[in-house]
């Protein structure tokens, strides 16, 4: 170990010139608490000439992310390029074979390889630290490794997505339709490039899957994550969730049962009062439960240049402090693998559907249900659109295996016009 802990960063885009900005300017702060200079010796991007408003040119320059990772100069490999694969992993795994620690921001690799570099990092003595990729600036890795080790997890859930969350609040606080929100979000730059990974519903569920490895020991398994986006959630629904005292949000959520592991990112209603429900804008929220802590509630920027470049650091200088942990907070080898289970704690859920305006429709649809055992709470007739009326459904609490019984049976009695909207009702 040098005196000096130094630094080669692939990938300068936000979040890279972020944490180049923090090193410059904070650099006796940083020696101060950790006890060493921490320096960059050399960066990596696509483009060399592009400026970037930050001062590279005492820094050494790989075109190749993996050339930069082996470097003899370096001794932390900082990946912030992004992609699940690609550069992006190969240097990763480059890094940590050549024997260097590793800190990235990538949450989708992690969520799709998290296990295998988790082992491959342990056999060879390297820490893989990866703050950032998870709920931006909110130390929520470090909650759940760290402070919380003493607790028994019994759920995690929370708003993983910033963009999500702007657009459905903002569509509560304007009343504006989904489609402008959307356009909105877009003009000001707060999408991805592929805009599904966001409303989709895609890149909240890469940190689901991470949170829920460290929360209950097992493997990474995006794969066994329920995931629909809020492409279909509405005005209307916004309006009617409202009148009942609710406010709809892209909620993760994570928990054990007697079947596995149950874990889904899907839009739900929760209690408007709720830490949850008065989450604005692109804010992040993550809830842990506990046995002994009870509830811990985090909040804070889930992206940003400041933001994601702070969790970068903090685990730079944890590096720097000499702190080996495992990655998923117990040794990789360790991570038991959790059969997937599909919504099996029931709740009671919110339907929107579009019926035939016509005697006898209504009893129809309360037939099915109550065929697949599902109980009416309330049920309210909403506006009319020609032939076709806006018909709200809360149920009493039930699974989704027999709420997506009845929805299936529906489609077959002539009266369903719209593909109805289910969402579940979290109790927080």
């Amino acid at each position: 170990m040098t005196d000096t802990l130094r630094l080669g960063i692939a990938g300068l885009g936000t979040v890279g010139v972020g944490v180049v900005r923090i090193i410059r300017q904070k650099a006796p702060l940083l020696e101060a608490r950790t006890g060493r200079k921490i320096e960059i010796s050399a960066v990596s991007a696509r483009t060399r000439d592009k400026d970037r408003g930050v001062a590279l040119q005492s820094y050494g320059w790989e075109d190749d992310p993996v050339a930069l990772a082996t470097r003899d100069d370096v001794d932390v490999f900082v990946e912030l390029m992004g992609g699940s694969d690609g550069p992006a992993k190969a240097a990763t795994e480059a890094a940590l074979n050549a024997g260097k620690d590793v800190v990235t921001a990538n949450k989708a690799m992690l969520a799709l390889h998290g296990q295998a570099l988790a082992e491959l990092a342990e056999s060879k003595g390297c820490a893989l630290r990866y703050e950032a990729a998870v709920a931006g600036g909110i130390p929520v890795i470090k909650a759940l490794t760290e402070g919380l080790a003493g607790n028994e997890i019994t759920r995690v859930l929370g708003v993983m997505n910033g963009t999500c969350n702007y657009i459905l609040t903002r569509m509560q606080d304007a009343g504006l339709p989904y489609e402008d929100v959307f356009e909105e979000a877009n003009q000001l730059g707060y999408l991805e490039a592929d805009p599904t990974l966001d409303v989709g519903g895609i890149d909240a569920a890469h940190k689901l899957a991470i949170l829920s490895s460290i929360a209950f020991g097992t493997r990474v398994d995006f794969d066994g994550i329920e995931i629909e986006g809020i492409e279909r959630v509405t005005i209307d629904d916004i309006r009617h969730a409202d009148d009942m005292g609710y406010r709809i949000k892209l909620l993760g959520v994570a928990q054990k049962s007697g079947r596995g592991l149950e874990q889904r990112m899907m839009p739900c209603l929760v209690p408007a009062g709720s830490p949850l429900g008065v989450l604005q804008g692109g804010t992040n929220m993550v809830v842990i439960e506990g046995h002994a802590v009870e509830q811990v509630v985090l909040r804070g920027p889930g992206a940003g240049e400041g933001p994601t470049a702070s969790a970068v650091i903090g685990d730079v200088c944890d590096i720097a402090r000499g702190l080996r942990l495992p990655v998923f907070g117990q040794r990789a080898e360790t991570l038991q693998e959790a059969p997937a289970a599909r919504s099996v704690l029931p709740a009671p859920y919110y339907l929107r559907m579009g019926l035939t305006d016509k005697p006898g429709a209504l009893a129809k649809v309360a037939a099915v249900l109550g065929e697949a055992g599902v109980s009416i709470d309330r049920m309210r007739q909403r506006e009319h659109t020609g032939d076709v009326a806006t018909v709200i459904i809360v149920t009493h609490k039930t699974t989704r295996t027999a709420l997506d019984e009845a929805l299936t049976a529906m489609a077959a009695t002539g009266v369903v016009q719209e593909l109805p909207v289910a969402l579940r009702i979290e109790a927080l």
